[in-house]
């Protein structure tokens, strides 16, 4: 059941179901031939489940990917739902604890530890509160048995062995309100007015999981104490270690940890929390100056609570209501691909509120600031479409096709899913209670059962879905004064008008089954040449077109590919590209080979293939992804792009009315606002700067000189270079490239990009920007300039960064308390020009702008004077050989570095000396690039709140 997301606090939630007899390790199930209605749905046999003596719960699975790694978590079934009034923002505020002194672990030492081993705080460590729940993420080595011991012992701590000293409550206080800081702003403030209309007559309207500002700094110890005491207790927790380690070691650290802790006397009882229901349609239509976006939502509660999926007949359902939610969003996609689109885009699903004990059937959209009254009306005609005349079977096929397409892929990958994937099953199956069923069962279940799903049985769902009762309506969007609100008068009417409507049908238009109307003259390859270190083939087509694969075993129904070819919008005049810069994006929204976006959609039912052109600044090129079995598709795609782009004016049309409703806004929130401004301080010099994609920007756009440029640029492929990567069939992938990569036009342009004269503002200077009422600033820091390109440099400045953020947290976070996070980013680029940046930002209260400002520049000036620490080197050191040797065994990461080798002009074989590199780094490599790059002046750029 996929729950509403409030802010980071909180998280998806799916339903699944508490198994608590130990179960016994298998690979696979069989599969359920029979269908009895009755029948439970069974557990998973890879993962082990067990029940301590004192009521904790565990799960168990050996994963073997990513090697030598096993993700651990801590769920306490507990959040801000059971504050008292004097704990409002407690259960979030002890999360924050456990990081701050535990009887092992003492004050900073924590973190000190786990990044010593490689596990970075934020990044892999971390830790979530809800309404219901808190989570603490921990991923560890697990080659390693001090290490793995030191894990459970970290987990085990958090569960019972907080310090909560008065003093560390004191100092994270400051911590705490940086993050309330953060979260204020125009969508809290109208989700704090139109939440007790979602959420009528429940705790869940009272109980956001921040909480209050005046609890934060004002709530006595012994309140955070209470619930620690009362909450943090084993009945109402979870341990979950999914990972490349065997069960039976992992069963016995959980049980060595964990089972002598003890149930407080005359433990609290777990109540859980009701959503009443309410005869009243509510609505709620609140704005304010600062909001960027206009949003509709549309809600029907469920007039009873919510039961978990325990049964074949459960489960059989879910797939109807997938069938429905496919179905109905298929249509509002068409709705916004097509003339005068009503919304940005719009969807509808079945599932949960903030609630656990209540569903809701939900529609939901963003629009133009003058669009939400015909939003919200497309929304409730296309439910009422439903509800007269149905789904009809053309489409009823396609949802079919796209759900068993989709299952196939997660079933043929069924061992190659990494354990961060795999754990939050079990997250969630301790919480919700919904069944985990194994891959091997969905995958047989859904192959016996989608077939014997009638239409009739998923048309019937509307009508269980829309009522006049438990009715919600909620606007959301910007204040101003030359926009007219929408009125509740006007909603109930609407409300009223389309439910006595009299709906045409829904047109299913026929599509063609091929993409392509003939198929190209077939080239050929002229060359072929492997290389044996990085285990790539690479082919010379005869139209001039080179292609690069990698058969990979990383994932066994996915193919990755890119491509590019220099040039790009740097071979525009200026005012060619100044007329085309807003067109670009929405030339493929015309569609291919006289076939249009929606006819595109459908005819792709039931396959996996996505082809995604570009143009960017120096190149032109694609990103694409696929299965073996669509692989074709995806080279028709391409083909397609570049020999047969549709042109359509209405097309067009439609995608700047969404880019104008999406962008119209934009500048009100203060965040954007400061971005814009500072970009045109550092870069408006530029002659090709255009700043902010205005609504009048986006009017002018020529969009047919964008058509012709795009043709110009992708009409030769002889320069381009095709990557793919993947579960490659080599020989079928060989006549493929032939058949629809060396047919391509080329006439041998050979060219490269154009460099300007231009570079951006270096040197010492400082830009305050007041924007906002809340009280938040943020500071951006740039030291950027020319350099000489020298690859062991730019590792040293990266690294040097990464050493940097440790030393933010470490003073603006867990000294001052003056941030809720803060950061540093570097490199060093020789493509267009060679360049070097390093940036650090971070955000903070207005009345501290100017200490973390020194305070970080003191921390810059000592990285100047000493250079790092050893053990701070060792750190940053460990997490990039520990992230280096999890990418190397995923598609994605070898795609892209052997795609930048070439673009870049850089030895692909390097790509394997990465960890010698790593472990060469030096503390007078970092020191070095600190003083080169550090003393050469900077640009700080300062967010304000008007004053």
């Amino acid at each position: 059941m996929k729950k509403l997301v409030l802010n980071s606090i909180l998280s998806f939630c799916f339903l699944m179901t508490l198994t608590l007899k130990a179960q016994t390790s298998k690979t696979t199930v069989e599969p359920p031939l029979e269908y009895n209605p009755t029948q439970p749905i069974p557990t998973d046999p890879n993962v082990k489940t067990g029940v301590l003596d004192n009521g904790l719960t565990y799960y168990i699975q050996n994963n073997p990917k990513p090697e030598n790694k096993v993700e651990l978590r801590l769920v306490i079934n507990a959040g801000s739902i059971l504050e008292t009034e004097d704990q409002l923002g407690l259960a979030h505020f002890m999360e924050h604890m456990n990081f701050n002194g535990t009887k092992n672990f003492k004050k900073n030492e924590l973190v000190d530890y786990l990044q010593s081993i490689g596990v970075k705080f934020g990044a892999h460590l971390n830790a979530y509160t809800g309404f219901d729940e808190t989570v603490y993420i921990l991923p560890i080595p697990s080659d390693d048995p001090e290490k793995l011991e030191k894990g459970f012992q970290i987990i085990e701590d958090w569960a019972h062995n907080a310090l909560l000293t008065d003093e560390e409550i004191d100092n994270e206080r400051g911590v705490v309100l940086e993050e309330y800081r953060l979260g204020k702003g125009a969508d809290e403030r109208m989700m704090q007015k139109y939440l007790p209309k979602m959420m009528h007559g429940s705790m869940y309207a009272e109980r956001l999981p921040i909480g209050t500002k005046e609890n934060l700094e004002t709530f006595n110890y012994e309140s955070l104490k209470r619930f620690y005491k009362d909450w943090y207790r084993p009945d109402l927790m979870a341990v979950i270690a999914v990972g490349d380690i065997d069960i039976a070691t992992l069963e016995a650290k959980i049980k060595s940890h964990f089972s002598a802790i003890k149930n407080p006397k005359n433990s609290k009882p777990r109540p859980s929390f009701d959503l009443p229901n309410h005869k009243e349609t509510f609505i709620a239509i609140e704005s304010d100056k600062e909001a960027p976006f206009s949003n509709v939502r549309l809600m029907f509660k469920d007039k009873v609570n919510a039961i978990p999926d325990q049964t074949y007949e459960d489960y059989r359902t879910s797939m109807v209501e997938n069938l429905f939610s496919q179905m109905i969003n298929n249509r509002l996609d068409e709705l916004r691909n097509g003339d005068n689109p009503p919304f940005v885009y719009g969807f509808t699903y079945y599932g949960g509120t903030y609630a656990r004990t209540k569903n809701a059937f939900q529609s939901t959209a963003m629009t133009s600031p003058t669009g939400q009254l015909e939003a919200l009306k497309t929304l409730l005609i296309e439910n009422e479409r439903v509800r007269q005349h149905g789904f009809f079977q053309e489409e009823f096929k396609r949802a079919k096709k796209d759900l068993i397409a989709n299952m196939e892929r997660a079933y043929k990958d069924r061992d190659k899913m990494e354990s961060n994937r795999i754990v939050g099953r079990y997250v969630d199956h301790y919480l919700e209670q919904n069944p985990i069923p194994s891959m091997d069962w969905r995958y047989a279940f859904m192959n016996s059962q989608l077939p014997t799903i009638t239409l009739e049985e998923v048309n019937a769902l509307i009508n269980s879905y829309i009522k006049e009762d438990n009715r919600v309506v909620i606007m959301t969007g910007p204040e101003k004064e030359d926009l007219k609100k929408v009125t509740e008068a006007e909603v109930l009417e609407l409300l009223d008008t389309v439910k006595t409507m009299e709906l045409k049908p829904y047109e299913d238009k026929t599509v063609a089954t091929s993409l392509l109307s003939e198929m190209p003259k077939k080239g050929q390859i002229t060359d072929s040449k492997t290389d044996a270190i990085l285990g790539t083939t690479t082919l010379k087509l005869s139209n001039g077109a080179t292609v690069t694969y990698k058969k990979t075993d990383f994932k066994n129904d996915e193919i990755l590919f890119e491509a590019f070819s220099y040039g790009g919008t740097s071979l525009y005049s200026t005012e060619d590209y100044k007329a085309t810069v807003n067109a670009n994006g929405g030339l493929t929204e015309a569609g291919v080979n006289g076939f249009n976006k929606v006819e595109l959609g459908k005819m792709m039912s039931g396959k996996i293939a996505n082809v995604r052109p570009s143009i960017g600044t120096y190149s032109e090129g694609f990103t694409g992804n696929t299965t073996p079995k669509d692989i074709e598709t995806l080279f028709q795609l391409t083909h397609l792009y570049f020999t047969a782009l549709n042109k359509d004016e209405k097309a067009f049309k439609s995608y700047v009315e969404k880019q104008k409703a999406f962008l119209g806004n934009l500048l009100s929130s203060p965040q954007f606002y400061f971005q814009d401004r500072l970009s045109e301080f550092i870069y408006g010099k530029n002659p090709r700067y255009t700043g902010f994609p205005t609504a009048e920007a986006m009017d002018k756009a020529n969009y047919s000189l964008a058509y012709e440029k795009y043709n110009e640029r992708f009409a030769d492929a002889s320069d381009f270079h095709f990557y793919f990567v993947g579960n490659i069939d080599e020989e079928k992938l060989a006549n493929l490239a032939e058949t629809y990569l060396a047919s391509l036009p080329a006439i041998n342009r050979n060219e490269t990009y154009k460099i300007s004269d231009y570079r951006p503002l270096t040197g010492s200077h400082k830009k305050v920007i007041e924007k906002g009422e809340d009280p938040k600033s943020s500071v951006r820091i740039t030291y950027h300039g020319p350099t000489a390109y020298n690859e062991k440099e730019a590792h040293a400045l990266k690294s040097l960064a990464e050493v940097l953020t440790i030393k933010l947290i470490e003073k603006l976070r867990e000294e001052e308390g003056g941030v809720y996070g803060a950061g540093a980013s570097a490199s060093i680029s020789h493509m267009p020009y060679d360049w070097y940046r390093f940036n650090i930002s971070f955000p903070c209260g207005p009345e501290n702008v100017d200490k973390l400002i020194a305070a970080t520049l003191n921390e810059v000036d000592q990285l100047i004077k000493d250079g790092p620490t050893p053990k701070d080197l060792e750190k940053v050191k460990k997490a990039q050989i520990l992230d280096y040797k999890e990418d190397l065994k995923t598609n994605r990461y070898w795609v892209r570095q052997l795609k930048d080798a070439d673009y870049l002009k850089k030895d692909a074989q390097k790509i394997l000396n990465f960890e010698e590199a790593v472990n060469n780094l030096t503390v007078a490599d970092l020191h070095q690039v600190a003083k080169k790059y550090l003393t050469q002046g900077h640009i700080t750029g300062i967010h304000n709140p008007e004053k």
